[in-house]
């Protein structure tokens, strides 16, 4: 029976997959043994790849909604529908009526990476909103501001590192993030093993922490604190030492000035991590021979996040472990993101503001969590059509009741998705692409974060259906038929442009890319190596990547140091109050919304629960099991308690991307395991300050019992 080698594309491990088909048929899915990076690891997911392309929900054709039913038509007409809706719109009340909402996804989808991000870039609308803006965005802009360009973000070089401080991220679950590094288990195995230490900051105690050599408690939203105070510390003591990355380092003096404020015994109430224990998490860090402080998602979701990846970059470079081997490193991709991020511009930071609030663009995008205002409040510019593309932000992004409330609104609404679920139920038009087994793939996005330089390009496992389109098709159709098709003569030209970019097709882009990027490879030569090519471990790259005007590492930037005041107030009321600080958390058999329709992953035992400390659950009268009424500034919701040490007294903890239980939809198994939307109860208003990345952490909330309720499972 035939095998094909390919990538899993379910999360920013890439693990690469052997899949044996019979005729069309997927027989089975497993890890492959000769992947230079997973070498044969899979995690569970893995069986939502067949999972996803077996789906009998999926869509295999196009609806239109005609009115509060969606029916299957052709694509000339779904398309033409759409493309009609848009242009009316864009013609009526300017470009920026038309907005745009990309999920997760597609990071994972080299047509969205390449043609979708182009031909939805051409739309020009300021209003661009993406997954980027509930993730990794103060990453960008800490790198935007310290090294020039927001893609430069550098990763851990876990793999020859002796010291890993991990802060607000669960690498074991999530196989990292911004660290593409499969089979993280073996990697921390490796660290210990060598005599290395693994140390995990964090308020629950995860599947990380409890494979490391230590874990620390912190109070959520504090991260900041700890870190600045670990900097702080190490130029108390002279622990500093650059080394030869000093040459390259602007700023170490204000930098210095800048923590004076933030000594381990100042955040120490706050963090709720005694001074002494700070000072010895800052000494241990600065005298390793190879050490590096990897923060993540926790860290990112908080009002601060920006300033923890600045800490964390500046942590780095202080004690010589940035760019240096062991430290944070930047990777070589073979087919440099840098190069299609400006080409399709998706570089830049402060360009343009939002309407309704004034939050400002990064990476040429708003935050989502303006999204609903700015369909809902009139004026100029105010958005009345949107389109969305493998996204689910009624589940996704903060306040997904208004949102969901907002989508109802607009004029019109096109979705390129696979599901009718909670969000695409709103569109006058759903476009289906094909599944993941039936498209080319290189890891466009995630091998530009890689703990080890790679390429590899596959081949789709499974055709195409005469019927079927990919995102890109899709996408590039819809383009021209909303820019050429509003006369007779502009529609004779489409058939002809778009003939001639399916030919260079998305292959051709990373083909071209590859041969202009630093390994010069070529599309052809990676299509003789199914398994992919190992391209050597990270190396310095510091003289390269620094775009910044003086070509310096900026240790200090000002936005960053004028925020300080606000961090140290902040700090000052984190204990005040009695609420409950609510935080996400991940889980290895789930990623957001969407692989909640495959029955393998579902099943067993609830993981949609609210973590509660047993001395909270006490306090509230909650035994395991029970279900709690949570309760925050925007609502409240139900969840089933789960009782555990592992996390902090004064913590909950709560899944994201459940909470399928809206009517219209058509995702049968994710319907019987609805489970609750913490979304539903995070607020819109609270931001990172400087990069508008929502603050689904931290979340201020109060517990009861809950009176009566269906259980949320």
């Amino acid at each position: 029976m035939p095998r094909h080698h390919a990538t899993c594309t379910l999360c920013e491990a890439a693990c690469g997959i052997v899949v044996e088909e019979e005729r069309g048929k997927v027989l089975s899915v497993r890890g492959d043994p000769d992947d230079p990076m997973s070498r044969g690891y899979v995690c569970p997911k893995v069986v939502g790849m067949q999972g996803l392309h077996d789906d009998p929900d999926r869509l295999r054709t196009p609806l239109i909604r005609r009115g509060d039913k969606h029916v299957a038509a052709s694509w000339d007409e779904a398309l033409g529908v759409a493309a009609d809706g848009l242009r009316r719109v864009r013609d009526e009340h300017g470009k920026d009526a038309v907005a745009v909402y990309q999920g997760n996804p597609t990071a994972h989808n080299l047509g969205l990476m390449t043609f979708g991000q182009a031909v939805l870039r051409t739309l020009g609308t300021k209003n661009l909103f993406s997954a980027s803006s509930t993730d990794q965005v103060p990453h960008m802009r800490a790198a935007h501001e310290m090294f020039g360009h927001v893609f430069y973000m550098p990763v851990p070089d876990i793999d020859r590192t002796d010291h890993l401080l991990v802060v607000g991220a669960n690498p074991l679950v999530s196989n990292g993030s911004i660290m593409t590094a499969p089979d993280m288990k073996r990697r921390l195995e490796a660290i210990r093993s060598r005599g290395g230490r693994v140390v995990v900051v964090d308020p629950r105690r995860t599947e990380t922490a409890k494979a490391a050599n230590e874990h620390v408690f912190i109070r959520p939203s504090t991260d900041a604190g700890l870190l600045l105070a670990m900097i702080h510390q190490i130029f108390r003591e002279r622990l500093e030492r650059p080394g030869t990355l000093l040459r390259h380092l602007a700023q170490l003096d204000e930098l210095r000035d800048a923590v004076k404020d933030f000594s381990p015994k100042a955040v120490a109430t706050a963090t709720g991590i005694d001074a002494a224990k700070i000072v010895s998490l800052a000494r241990t860090f600065a005298k390793a021979d190879r050490a590096v402080c990897y923060v993540r998602v926790g860290t990112c979701h908080q009002e601060h996040g920006t300033l923890v990846s600045w800490a964390a970059y500046a942590l780095n470079a202080i004690t010589g472990n940035l760019d240096r081997e062991g430290g944070s490193m930047w990777t070589t991709p073979a087919a440099e993101l840098v190069w299609i991020a400006d080409l399709v511009g998706l570089a830049g930071q402060g360009r343009f503001k939002s309407r309704v609030r004034g939050l400002e663009e990064v990476a040429g995008e708003l935050p989502v969590a303006c999204l609903a205002e700015e369909i809902e409040t009139p004026g100029k510019g105010q958005v009345r059509a949107l389109i969305t593309s493998a996204g689910n932000p009624v589940l996704s992004a903060p306040n997904g009741r208004r949102i969901d409330a907002a989508l109802a609104r607009l004029t019109h609404m096109v979705s390129v998705d696979s599901y009718l679920n909670e969000t695409t139920r709103h569109a006058h038009v759903i476009l289906p692409p094909v599944s993941p087994l039936q498209r080319s793939h290189y890891d466009l996005a995630l091998a530009a974060f890689s703990v080890r330089n790679h390429a590899k390009l596959t081949l789709p496992v499974l055709p195409q259906g005469k019927n079927e389109r990919q995102d890109w098709e899709i996408l590039l159709e819809l383009g021209l038929r909303i820019h050429l098709g509003g006369n007779p003569v502009s529609r004779a030209t489409i058939p002809g442009v778009r003939a001639g970019l399916a030919r260079l097709g998305p292959e051709g882009v990373v083909d071209l890319a590859l041969r202009t990027g630093p390994h010069k490879l070529s599309a052809d030569m990676l299509r003789g190596h199914p398994h992919g090519l190992d391209l050597g471990p990270l190396e310095s790259r510091v003289t390269e990547i620094l775009r910044t005007r003086d070509k310096k590492v900026h240790l200090a930037p000002k936005p960053f140091v004028a925020e300080l005041p606000h961090l140290a107030a902040s700090l000052a009321d984190a204990t005040k109050g009695d609420e409950l600080l609510l935080i996400g958390r991940r889980h290895l058999r789930s990623n957001n919304s969407w692989l909640h329709n495959d029955e393998r992953l579902v099943k067993g035992r609830a993981r949609c629960t609210l973590l509660l400390h047993p001395r909270d659950a006490a306090r509230f009268g909650l035994v395991d099991g029970a279900l709690a009424q949570v309760t925050s500034a925007r609502g409240s919701v139900t969840f089933p308690v789960e009782i555990t040490e592992d996390i902090m007294p004064g913590v909950a903890s709560a899944p994201h991307g459940w909470g399928h239980d809206r009517g219209g939809t058509r995702m049968r198994v994710a319907e019987a395991h609805a489970g609750t939307s913490v979304n539903d109860i995070t607020d819109d208003r609270l931001l990172d300050r400087l990069s508008g990345n929502a603050a689904f952490s931290s979340v201020r909330v109060k517990i009861a019992a809950a009176a009566h309720s269906a259980a949320a499972e």
